[in-house]
């Protein structure tokens, strides 16, 4: 049997949601990886950094921007262990300043994408998947980019159906 990753950045606190700031305990792409792996046989792996992001929703997305325009390399504070082991990753995270979150390039830049089948999970505000894409397909030479799926953080609570959409439509059940 093919063995599944679900690598996911999220960040709790602070969120924009239904027209105003919202404080989530949990982030909103974890719900979705939750949710995900109760849905199908996978090992699940949280991209953190070293440096907190602020649980205030200004300061956060202003270091977002500045991360954004820097190019940088945020350092994660774990690996994953035996990433050759695993075939295919689902990559959850939110849409960050028309991309991925700058953690996500550390993510990618760290492990050997080649022949693996990446499958993109985005959560936002309304934004969709802007770059990230594009991103995923130039930071992973080599890989095979699935359909991804955006869902709209205002909608994670009540998003099964489409996830269970999502995973038989993409080859994962």
């Amino acid at each position: 049997m093919e063995k599944i990753l679900i690598a996911y950045f999220s960040h709790a606190g602070q969120n924009y949601s239904h027209g105003g700031i919202k404080n989530l305990p949990v982030g909103n792409t974890e719900v979705v990886a939750k949710k995900l792996h109760a849905m199908i046989p996978s090992d699940l792996f949280y991209i953190d950094t070293v440096q907190k992001y602020p649980d205030d929703h200004m300061k956060k997305i202003e270091i977002a921007k500045r991360e954004y325009e820097q190019n940088a390399r945020p350092e994660l504070s774990a690996k994953v262990e035996n990433m050759d082991q695993y075939e295919t990753v689902i990559v959850a995270f939110p849409n960050w300043w028309t991309t991925m979150p700058m953690a996500l390039f550390t993510f990618f830049e760290s492990y050997d994408f080649f022949g693996k089948t990446i499958c993109p999970l985005i959560t936002h505000g309304g934004s969709g998947f802007s770059n990230s894409l594009r991103d995923i397909a130039t930071l992973c030479p080599g890989a095979r980019l699935t359909e991804g799926l955006t869902i709209n953080g205002d909608h994670v609570v009540s998003c099964d159906g489409e996830l269970e959409k999502w995973v038989h439509k993409i080859g994962l059940k």
